[in-house]
């Protein structure tokens, strides 16, 4: 057998990247509303914690119990 250069290993995706055409200024904006941001812009360590409810979460569970379980 001779070895053609081939591989039968599927493309890297940096190689798979590097093929691939550049989007439009239009196609990204699309994209950014479909799917959001890659990365939140801070994380949650750096925000303002939110003020707590004053309800446990197991206040919240009982809550969404059907009457019919109660």
């Amino acid at each position: 057998m001779t070895d053609t250069g081939k591989s039968s290993e599927p493309p890297r995706p940096a190689e798979r990247r590097a093929g691939s055409r550049r989007l439009s200024p239009a196609e990204r904006a699309r994209l950014a509303r479909v799917f959001g941001d890659e990365l939140p812009s801070t994380t949650k360590d750096e925000r303002t914690p939110e003020p707590e409810s004053g309800r446990s979460s197991d206040d919240w569970l009982r809550s969404q119990v059907p009457p019919h379980h109660g």
